[in-house]
């Protein structure tokens, strides 16, 4: 019963920030040197009062004792905090006492509750509360002359409880400066979110009272483009309705931080379980579109989550580190997905920064090769081109898989280098090949949507044309709509310069985006390529079928030409076929292989491509007139 009203009392009582170690430690040790020097100063107060060597004796084993206890550093912070205020407060008694109630020497009480609210700790300011009612009430009814100065003396209990509510009300307004003060150092300003200061102390409390603890990371998808696209203040009034909505997605008691730019994170009192609920909630309200000023704009969310119970490093920066690396394995898988941190994500997250920096050597120290994959033609099997794709050879790891190092090419900028290198090397190699068969073949280099943000790739493109020799007119980049996500004008005037030069655009895996027939609204297009997974279900697939030939009518209808991916089996090639497909690539032809290998299929298969069908349709819609 007791120690459950402790608790409640105890709830009642706005809980601060708790002091870092070292910054405790510093105050503490100043206080007890103040400790140390009220004591050597009343000692010489008391003799130049006339006061006795006892009283002095007294006094300096009242203010100095209590500082033995608190030089102890294997007491608790409370308890050793409570020695200090025990000393000052002693002093402030002995102080009263020496001057005979002087009312000027009560003053002394409200300037130890200054020096105590240095701890930002509930316990002195309770000390000191109950000091000054037991000391000014008994001390105050057997030596009313030594306390009090005044009338006081004939009621010492009712000045008691005065002195004691300004001591009480002294002690409020310090709390109420350091909890203002706290709010405006350790939250967000933008959103009024805890910051991650704040985040750690609490998950640093919470972990002090044992039990499981958990730690969302949230990070948004692709917000940087709403950033790009829309600018800086739609970005703030975005996030403060997603502030918003993850606040309620937790439960009472549960925090939520802004931790950087676009980055959240939740501390959870609770395990893994309680924790998933809350990114499952997280996810489908981030998903939700939001009405902005300029228009609504959808974005998702990659949540990693890690809890106290799968770690034996029980501290805050270790659950933020492991929720961090589980988030990152989200981003990796896909993003808009949750991932719970395992052990050996730690190890993986090595790696993958090991991996990483000698991906930055790799173009340097001649790591990587391209390999070429065929483009065939259905109608009579010829291979009219190809495309161009990049391999690592890894010193030590051998073969790294591109599904493993392209994503994280585009993570750290490493791919805008990369792929100026496969350009120049993929038309040097086209060059060789057409002069060799004396047939136009025709050469794909894929685009990374990162190379229209960090550099020109119409300035890139015309110097691997004029240094290979390679005709614009036989190259095609492919792009995804990935490029439109950035500065959706900018990329669409330097498509638009490429294609003046000749070069075609091809859009790759066509059909996987959320806006595939928007593209064709905004890119200028000569080519679509049917994505794999539609390609994989023929040919008894009627969903693929209905979606193929859906395609294929409306490139016709555009005037775009079509090639078909992933093609490895004879059924789905005559599928193709048989639907007006115009070209097709897969490991049915070949795999992609070095320039030797690959070359060594021309020859006779090799045949001229026709001249193009003229201008496609959505440059004749361009030209017409309006109305």
């Amino acid at each position: 019963m007791i120690t459950r009203l402790r608790e409640r009392a105890a709830g009642l009582l706005p809980e601060g920030r708790l002091l870092p170690e070292a910054v405790w430690e510093r105050r503490h040790r100043a206080i007890m040197r103040l400790c140390l020097a009220l004591a050597g100063l009343l000692v010489l107060f008391a003799w130049s009062r006339g006061a006795g060597q006892p009283a002095a004796v007294l006094v300096l084993a009242a203010v100095a004792g209590p500082v033995l206890v608190a030089a102890m550093p294997q007491l608790g912070r409370k308890t050793r905090a409570a020695a200090t205020t025990a000393s000052l407060l002693a002093g402030s008694v002995a102080l009263v006492h020496l001057w005979s109630g002087v009312t000027e020497s009560h003053f002394i009480f409200f300037v130890i509750i200054g020096v105590v609210s240095l701890y930002q700790d509930w316990v002195p300011y309770g000390i000191a509360l109950l000091v000054v009612v037991i000391h000014h009430g008994v001390f105050g009814t057997l030596y009313p002359h030594e306390v009090f100065s005044h009338d006081a003396q004939h009621n010492p209990w009712a000045w008691a409880g005065i002195h004691a509510v300004f001591v009480l009300a002294a002690s409020i307004a310090h709390l109420a400066s350091w909890r203002l003060n706290e709010h405006q150092v350790l939250s967000d300003p933008l959103t009024g979110l805890a910051n991650r200061t704040l985040l750690e102390e609490i998950t640093h409390r919470l972990l002090g009272r044992g039990g499981a603890v958990s730690l969302l990371f949230i990070d948004l998808d692709d917000f940087k483009a709403v950033n790009d696209s829309r600018g800086h203040a739609s970005g703030d009034e975005l996030l403060l309705v997603l502030a918003e909505r993850l606040r309620g997605c937790v439960r009472p008691g549960d925090v939520v931080a802004r931790i950087g730019g676009d980055e959240f994170a939740v501390v959870v009192d609770g395990g893994t379980d309680v924790a998933r609920a809350v990114g499952e909630r997280t996810l489908v309200a981030l998903s939700l579109p939001v009405p902005l000023a300029d228009g609504t704009v959808t974005v998702h969310g990659s949540v990693g989550i890690a809890a106290s119970s799968d770690t034996t490093d029980r501290t805050a920066g270790a659950l933020l580190r492991n929720a961090d690396l589980a988030m990152y394995l989200a981003k990796a898988q896909g993003k808009n997905r949750l991932v719970v941190y395992a052990d050996g994500m730690a190890e993986a997250a090595r790696r993958r920064a090991r991996l990483a920096q000698d991906l930055e050597r790799a173009v340097e120290d001649g790591q990587l090769e391209v390999h070429y994959q065929p483009t065939v033609r259905l109608t009579d099997g010829r291979t009219t081109g190809f495309e161009a794709l990049v391999r690592w050879n890894h010193p030590e790891r051998g073969l790294v898989p591109p599904v493993e190092f392209i994503p994280l090419a585009e993570e750290t900028g490493a791919i805008a280098g990369i792929g100026r290198w496969v350009l120049r090397e993929a038309l040097r190699q086209g060059a060789v090949w057409t002069t060799e068969t004396g047939a136009p073949l025709r050469m794909a280099v894929n685009l990374s949507p990162r190379q229209f943000q960090d550099g020109d790739v119409t300035a890139e493109v015309v110097a691997a044309l004029e240094e290979s020799g390679f005709p614009a007119a036989q190259l095609t980049l492919e792009v995804t709509e990935g490029v439109l996500v950035r500065d959706m004008e900018d990329v669409v005037a330097q498509l638009g310069s490429l294609r003046a030069l000749g070069v075609r655009i091809a859009i790759d895996d066509f059909g996987t985006g959320f806006s595939g027939l928007s593209y064709l609204r905004h890119l200028p297009a000569d080519i679509i390529k049917i994505d794999r997974s539609f390609v994989m279900d023929l040919p008894l697939g009627r969903s693929a079928v209905t979606l193929i030939t859906s395609i294929v009518e409306l490139a016709r209808t555009l005037g775009l030409d079509v090639v078909a991916e992933g093609v490895e089996t004879e059924g789905q090639r005559r599928a193709l076929a048989d639907l007006d497909c115009g070209s097709a690539q897969g490991y049915l032809f070949a795999r992609p292989e070095p320039a030797a290998q690959a070359g060594a299929h021309l020859g006779t298969a090799a045949v001229a491509i026709p001249a193009p069908r003229g201008a496609s349709a959505i440059e004749r819609m361009q030209e017409a007139p309006a109305g």
